[in-house]
C-alpha cells in the first residue's frame, strides 16, 4: 500500500507510511466485502437460475403432488388387504393347528396387560418372565410324568411301542404329499377318504418297516393300492406300505425296527411315484403324521403337519 503525504504544524508536507495495524484493518475489510458480495451474488443468482439438478427435483415434486392422492388411496387400500391376509391366515393356523394363531389376541399376550403399567419396569418384565417360565416348567413336568407312566404301563404289559419312526431315510420335508382326511382324488376331482399319508419320493426308494413285528399280508396287484405290505407290531397297531415296486419279505416273517421291506414305486392306480404309508390301530386309522414326534425336532414335526394337512390333493 502506498503511503501518503499530511501537513504538519509548521506548514510543511511529509510522507507518513501507514502503520501494520492499518493495513491489516484495510485488508480485512476489503476481504470481508469481498466475501458479503460473492454470497449476494450466489444468493441472487441461485433465485433467478437453477441447475440441471433443482430442475430435475422440482419435475419429481410436481409429478408426486399429482400423484399422491392416488398413491394414499392404494396405500388404504394394500391395508385392507394385509388385514384380510392376516385374517385368513390366523383361520388357517386355527384349523390346522387347532389353537390360537399368534396374532390372535387370545395366544397368550392377554397375561402380558394384567401386569398393568409396572411391565414397562425392568421389575415388571422380570416378574411376568418369572411367572411364564414356571407355568411352562410346570407343564413341561406334567409331559414328563405323563411319558414315564406311560412308558412305564407299557413295560409292565408288555406292549409293544406304537410306530414312531419314518418309513424312508434322508426324507426332505418338502416331500410330504396329503396327510389323512378328506381330500381330492387326483384322477376323479372328487373329495374321499385319504387314510394315510404321502412321501413323494422316487421309485425304487427303499422302504423300511417302522417297528418291530410280523408281516401279517402281501398284496401284489395292478389294481388299487398296488403292491401292499402290511405288518402287525401289536397293542393293535398295523401299518401299510402301499404302492410297493418290489416287495422284499413274505408274509408270516418276523422284522424288526428297520429292515428293508420293499421299494417305493406306483404300482397300482397312483398318481405318480410315492410311498403311501397308513397306520391303524384297530379298525381306525390314524394320521400318520401324530406317530412322528418322537422322531423329529419341533420345527420339522410342525413343517410336515403343516405341509401335509395344507395340501388337498392326494397322489392315489
Amino acid at each position: 500500500m502506498s503511503s501518503r503525504y499530511v501537513l504538519d504544524n509548521n506548514y510543511k508536507i511529509r510522507r507518513v507510511r501507514p502503520t501494520f495495524k492499518a493495513v491489516f484493518r484495510r485488508c480485512l475489510k476489503y476481504f470481508v466485502v469481498s466475501i458479503a458480495l460473492a454470497v449476494l451474488y450466489y444468493i441472487l443468482f441461485a433465485l433467478v437460475f437453477s441447475t440441471d439438478a433443482e430442475r430435475k427435483l422440482k419435475q419429481e415434486n410436481r409429478m408426486y403432488e399429482k400423484l399422491y392422492d392416488g398413491m394414499a388411496e392404494k396405500e388404504a387400500l394394500l391395508n385392507d388387504v394385509v388385514s384380510g391376509l392376516e385374517q385368513r391366515d390366523g383361520s388357517i393356523y386355527e384349523e390346522i393347528f387347532h389353537s390360537p394363531s399368534p396374532t390372535s389376541p387370545d395366544f397368550g399376550y392377554a397375561g402380558f396387560a394384567s401386569f398393568g403399567d409396572s411391565i414397562s419396569s425392568d421389575a415388571g418384565i422380570v416378574l411376568y418372565t418369572e411367572s411364564k417360565l414356571s407355568e411352562t416348567a410346570d407343564a413341561a413336568g406334567r409331559v414328563d410324568r405323563s411319558l414315564d407312566y406311560i412308558m412305564k404301563r407299557c413295560i409292565e404289559m408288555r406292549d409293544s411301542m406304537p410306530p414312531l419312526v419314518l418309513p424312508v431315510k434322508d426324507f426332505i420335508f418338502p416331500q410330504v404329499g396329503a396327510s389323512a382326511g378328506n381330500k381330492i382324488n387326483p384322477f376323479y376331482k372328487v373329495y374321499s377318504k385319504h387314510d394315510g399319508l404321502d412321501f413323494i419320493i422316487p421309485s425304487g426308494t427303499p422302504v423300511y418297516a417302522v417297528a418291530d413285528g410280523t408281516v401279517v399280508s402281501v398284496t401284489r396287484s395292478k389294481k388299487g393300492a398296488g403292491n401292499v405290505v402290511a405288518i402287525d407290531h401289536g397293542n393293535g397297531y398295523v401299518t401299510k406300505y402301499a404302492h410297493l415296486q418290489e416287495i422284499h419279505v413274505r408274509q408270516g416273517r418276523r422284522v424288526e425296527k428297520g429292515d428293508k421291506i420293499g421299494l417305493s414305486g406306483m404300482s397300482g392306480k397312483a398318481f405318480a411315484p410315492h410311498l403311501h404309508y397308513e397306520v391303524w390301530r384297530g379298525k381306525v386309522a390314524m394320521d400318520p403324521i401324530n406317530f412322528f414326534f418322537a422322531s423329529l425336532t419341533p420345527e420339522e414335526y410342525a413343517e410336515m403337519m403343516a405341509l401335509g394337512t395344507s395340501i388337498a390333493q392326494s397322489m392315489d
